[in-house]
C-alpha cells in the first residue's frame, strides 16, 4: 500500500533561482496526487521527481501572488500537449479562472480537457473536497491578500480481518466480514458473543496533513492544524526581520514553531524562504529552539507522514 507523502517541488517564495523554485508540492494520500500551489517550474519539478502528470486531478492554489501559481498555466498547456482528456478540479480565491480563459483565449487554444474551476471564499474552516478517503478543507489565513491555506485529512478506514482467528469459527460467513470490518460483535448459532476486537485488527492510524503559506503570526489557525501528522508552515524571514514580516504579510521561523508548539503537531516543515537567506539550515535552528520536531524543507525530497 502506498504510503502518504508529501514532496516538496518547489520551497522558496518570490523570484526562482538557479538552484530553487517557487512554493509547489505534492501530497500522495490514499492514492491520489494533491498539487498544491504551482510556481514556477513546477512542471520541470514534476518530471525530476518522476511523478506522472496525469495522475494530478485536484490542483490547490493559495492564493494569487505569482510565485504560487506562475506555474499553473504552463503546465495546463502541458497537459493539452500531451492529449490529457482526463478533468483537472481547480481549487482557487476568485480571478484565477479569468487569468487561465484570458491566456487561452488570447493563444487561440481549446484544451482538450475540461477544467471545473472550485471558487473559493471561506472565511472559516470549510470542506471544498472530498472523495472515498479523503477529506480537504480550507484554513484561511492572513495575509496581504485573500489567502487560504488547506488541511488534508485520512477518513476512518474499517477494521482489518484477523484471518487467522475468524477461520478458528466456522459459523462465520464471508458475508459477516463487513459487519466485522465495521466493528460489530459476533454472535454464535449457539448464542455466545464474540467481541470485534478478537476477530479483527486496528486500522491503520488516520493521517492528516496542514499547509499553512502565506500568511502572518496568526492564532485564529491553531484550533483548526490542532494535532496534524504533519504541518507546513511559511517561514519567510529569520526572527531578526520580525518588522519586515509583520510588513509583508509573513512570519518568522520563530513564529512557525510557536504556532506548531501552540497546536501540537507532530512534526513541522519549514519552508518559503526568502532569497535573503542562502542558508535554509537557519531557519530550522531557529525553529528548534522552540519546537524539536522541526525540519527546513529542501526541493525534491520526500517526507512520509507517519514517520
Amino acid at each position: 500500500m502506498d504510503k502518504t507523502s508529501l514532496t516538496i517541488l518547489g520551497c522558496h517564495s518570490s523570484i526562482p533561482t538557479e538552484k530553487f523554485y517557487p512554493t509547489a508540492q505534492i501530497l500522495e494520500m490514499k492514492g491520489a496526487f494533491f498539487l498544491i500551489d504551482c510556481g514556477e517550474g513546477t512542471q520541470v519539478q514534476l518530471r525530476k521527481a518522476k511523478i506522472k502528470f496525469n495522475k494530478i486531478v485536484h490542483i490547490f492554489i493559495s492564493h494569487l501572488h505569482g510565485d504560487h501559481f506562475f506555474g499553473l498555466i504552463g503546465l495546463l498547456s502541458t497537459f493539452h500537449l500531451l492529449g490529457r482528456e482526463k478533468s483537472v478540479y481547480i481549487y482557487a480565491p476568485k480571478g484565477l479562472k479569468e487569468i487561465i480563459d484570458v491566456h487561452f483565449k488570447w493563444s487561440y487554444t481549446r484544451l482538450k480537457f475540461c477544467i471545473d474551476h472550485i471558487e473559493l471564499s471561506s472565511k472559516k474552516l470549510e470542506k471544498i473536497m472530498e472523495t472515498e478517503k479523503v477529506e480537504v478543507y480550507t484554513i484561511p489565513l492572513k495575509h496581504r491578500i485573500y489567502t487560504n491555506g488547506f488541511l488534508f485529512k485520512e477518513k476512518p478506514c474499517h477494521r482489518k480481518l484477523n484471518m487467522k482467528e475468524i477461520k478458528k469459527i466456522s459459523s462465520i460467513k464471508i458475508e459477516d466480514y463487513k459487519n466485522l470490518q465495521l466493528g460489530k460483535d459476533f454472535r454464535t448459532k449457539e448464542g455466545r458473543i464474540i467481541p470485534n476486537y478478537q476477530l479483527t485488527l486496528d486500522p491503520p492510524k488516520i493521517l492528516s496533513y496542514a499547509f499553512c503559506s502565506d500568511t502572518s503570526y496568526y492564532f485564529p489557525i491553531i484550533e483548526q492544524i490542532k494535532y496534524v501528522d504533519l504541518l507546513y508552515h511559511e517561514s519567510t524571514f529569520l526572527k531578526k526581520e520580525e518588522d519586515r514580516a509583520i510588513k509583508t504579510g509573513h512570519s518568522t521561523a520563530n513564529q512557525a514553531a510557536c504556532i506548531a508548539k501552540k497546536a501540537q503537531v507532530k512534526k513541522l516543515l519549514l519552508g518559503h524562504y526568502s532569497n535573503r537567506f542562502p542558508n535554509f539550515k537557519a531557519f530550522e535552528e531557529e525553529a528548534k529552539e522552540i519546537f524539536d520536531n522541526v525540519e527546513a524543507s529542501e526541493p525534491l525530497k520526500t517526507y512520509y507522514l507517519d514517520e
